[in-house]
């Protein structure tokens, strides 16, 4: 999408929803020389407990051993046991335990994935040399062995972190209806136990001052971004707690690195020991982890710098068009919102010539513009005037696949009106998506985008990216413009 189009609605009320009216475009505190906002406060984060639970697995493995014969003393044996073991347990989340966990909550599954690992390394070694062959006997010796001493040291290292955290509470912001998040706060704050200590409520403000029941915590009640922002700041708030669903807030906190927790309702899933005093506590992952970005950004480069370099014939024609038909200034250079709320400079070559800056950034589209010469329209109607954006992918400003990148002004508006429309802001943004595979380009519903690029998030696989701009390039041999 171009600069170009009919003005924006008026946005509704002063609060549709907590989300809404905390939109990710006004989370950026304040403007550099560069095109880039400052990047939001990040708390310094506790060291990891990750570490000390895994050498507690490789210990584990290695105290099993002592029971085996000294042929089995190989490493190609316990090698693949420790690799099994941790990636077992580190996919089930058990390197990072909730609060209050303890070590017999975990016991199905730290023994079932003790079991498996023992089982498959036993017998892929036994297959590949059998004089390295474990007898069932020593096989189950030693998994009791590897149970015995991941659970009790486990059990002292889960002892130690929650003596830590009662005396060092980390700092917590509620999100939720302030009368049920003061009831949490005030249980946190008598139960110091858990490691929580609130120090604000982000919601929408009581109605009539209504009396306080015994024991509820006098808290503030945040109700703007600025305010969360200076809260975070202030109190190093390290934990975001979540009464109810919120997308859009559960991106903010993760974007200033809280960790976002999920508390109430029913879980299903994880241990007994996963609550907080009664309340069902569950963390919120992002549903595009970290792990699998690297994996995106190599797609892009792989792809974009090849494509860049075929395209470079083509750039030069589409350049030297635009400089013949409409002037100097063959690129056109806009300010767009990436991911996590950043700025940056979008390029594209130029197909119409905006008479001031307001309404390069104000107007929606300029399909149909009679001031668009020949070579403009043919460039927005053949998509080739967003081939320069192959270059900010490269630069990691985009993605080859993802939400497309609007201008701060729009972004604002829709963040008011369209629920859901600011955590698309999560996931970088691309050069095509799943919403313009679908026709949803140009003047069409910001709604169903919205709904699109959510899905796209919630759902994302490396294959689908592929998949995507398969379905990109076959569309270009039928154009539609933007």
């Amino acid at each position: 999408m171009t600069t170009e189009s009919t003005s924006v609605p008026p946005s509704p009320g002063p609060w549709p929803t907590a989300g809404q009216a905390y939109g990710l475009a006004s989370l950026a505190p304040s403007r550099r020389r560069t095109d880039r906002l400052a990047l939001p406060y990040r708390p310094a984060r506790p060291r990891s407990g990750v570490l000390p639970l895994v050498a507690v697995d490789c210990l584990a493995v290695l105290s099993a051993a002592t029971l085996l014969s000294a042929a089995h003393h190989d490493a190609r044996l316990l090698l693949p046991v420790v690799a099994l073991v941790l990636a077992l347990d580190g996919h089930a989340g058990l390197h990072r335990p909730a609060p209050h966990t303890r070590a017999l909550d975990e016991l199905p599954a730290l023994a079932s994935r003790a079991g498996v690992a023992w089982c498959l390394a036993a017998a892929g070694v036994a297959a590949y040399s059998p004089t390295l062959a474990i007898g069932p006997l020593r096989l189950c010796a030693a998994y009791a062995a590897h149970v015995g001493v991941v659970i009790l040291v486990r059990a002292l290292l889960l002892s130690r972190r929650r003596l830590i955290a009662r005396a060092h509470p980390r700092s917590a912001l509620v999100v939720g209806g302030a009368g049920a998040a003061r009831r949490f706060a005030s249980a946190a704050a008598q139960h110091p136990e858990y490691g929580v200590r609130a120090v604000g409520i982000v919601g929408v403000p009581e109605q009539g001052g209504a009396p306080r029941s015994a024991g509820e915590s006098g808290l503030p009640v945040l109700t703007t971004t600025e305010e969360i922002h200076r809260a975070v700041i202030q109190n190093t708030v390290r934990d975001a707690v979540f009464l109810h669903d919120d997308p859009a807030l559960v991106t903010l906190f993760q974007h200033y690195g809280c960790t976002t927790w999920r508390v109430g309702g029913r879980h299903q899933d994880g241990p007994m020991g996963a609550h907080m005093w009664g309340y069902a506590w569950q963390r919120i992952v992002p549903p595009v982890e970290r792990r699998r970005l690297p994996a995106k950004r190599a797609l892009d480069i792989v792809l974009a710098a090849p494509a860049l370099a075929l395209a470079l014939p083509v750039l030069l024609l589409c350049a030297l068009a635009v400089r013949l038909a409409d002037g100097p200034g063959v690129l056109f250079r806009q300010e767009r919102v990436g991911q996590h709320g950043r700025h940056f400079t979008l390029l594209k070559f130029r197909t119409l010539r905006p008479s001031d800056d307001t309404e390069s950034a104000t107007r929606w589209n300029v399909a149909g513009d009679r001031r668009m010469s020949a070579a403009g329209s043919f460039l927005r109607k053949s998509s080739l005037d967003e081939l320069p954006q192959l270059w900010n992918v490269l630069r990691g400003d985009m993605s080859l696949v993802g939400p497309r990148p609007e201008r701060p002004y729009f972004v604002t508006q829709f963040s008011k009106i369209h629920a859901g429309y600011a955590a698309r802001h999560r996931m970088p943004v691309g050069l095509t998506g799943l919403a313009q595979v679908h026709g949803l380009r140009g003047d069409t519903s910001i709604e169903d985008r919205c709904r699109f690029d959510n899905h796209y998030i919630d759902h994302w696989s490396l294959w689908q990216d592929v998949c995507i701009l398969l379905r990109t390039a076959a569309g270009l041999v039928r154009p539609t413009g933007s």
